[in-house]
């Protein structure tokens, strides 16, 4: 949506709520020359925090829409969200869990899809795990995992695997980057109220689950699309041939020991 289809918006939204550009100003705490810059399609300038902030005030809601290369976009989300799916897979699968991935859903409304559900018919236990190659909107995260937890609960379990669960775990699984531990960092109250386990713990409960759980997996990305940047310090630099292949080996060996750590919940 460019700006002069914001702006329209906007004001369409404002005249069919009754309201005037002073008003929408009062309710976003902004000023009434800046409602009156984006109707007139001069948003280059205003933050996405302001601009969700303003529609929040005419009841509508903004969101980011990114064209890259025609559908190279949609691939390229799908390669980093498929390199954490399949090592998330392989641990369920190696810890003696039934697997679906991808399971949808449409019960009273509520629609979704589950990224990963998994059973363990000896617990009766169920697992969610909700697939993030980046945080963004952390409360419609925490939300709408609570909602797939819920259903699963009441319907999709029995529906997908054939019995009812008495238990259910929640896992955010995230790439092992260094900005993604910053989103969680920056999120640490809300965080660590809607997922206090870590590494080691939600491990530990997928060998033996009992009880509730809810936590963080950091996982790394073994799909193209991870990017170059897994870990602070790595770098491609351009140097000679026996330099080049020493640097090779310096790097394996440090990919290997980050690879260790992460099994082991650090």
């Amino acid at each position: 949506m460019d700006d002069a289809r914001l702006g329209s918006v906007l004001r369409r939204l404002r005249i069919r709520s009754g309201l005037r550009q002073v008003d929408v100003a009062r309710r976003a705490r902004v000023s009434q020359s800046l409602i009156s810059d984006i109707e007139c399609g001069k948003a280059a300038g205003v933050t996405l925090e302001t601009l969700r902030t303003v529609f929040v005030a005419v009841s509508a809601t903004v969101d980011v829409d990114v064209r890259w290369r025609g559908s190279a976009l949609d691939r390229l989300l799908d390669e980093r969200h498929a390199g954490l799916v399949e090592p998330s897979v392989d641990r369920l699968v190696r810890s003696r869990w039934a697997t679906q991935v991808e399971v949808s859903y449409s019960i009273y409304g509520e629609r979704g899809s589950i990224d990963i559900l998994g059973g363990n018919v000896e617990r009766l236990a169920v697992v969610v795990e909700e697939i993030k190659s980046e945080l963004a909107r952390v409360d419609d995260t925490v939300r709408k995992l609570d909602e797939k937890a819920r259903l699963v609960m009441q319907q999709i379990a029995e529906q997908r695997f054939g019995w009812r669960p008495r238990l259910v775990g929640r896992i955010l699984v995230l790439p092992d980057t260094d900005r993604a531990r910053r989103q969680v960092a920056r999120h640490q109250a809300t965080l660590e109220v809607a997922f206090p386990q870590r590494g080691a713990e939600v491990r530990r409960w997928l060998r033996d689950p009992a009880g509730p759980m809810s936590g963080i997996l950091f996982v790394a990305n073994t799909g193209r699309g991870r990017g170059n940047a897994t870990r602070a310090g790595i770098q491609r630099v351009r140097v000679g041939r026996r330099a080049s292949q020493r640097a090779e080996v310096v790097a394996d060996m440090t990919q290997a020991g980050e690879r260790d750590e992460s099994e082991s919940g650090l």
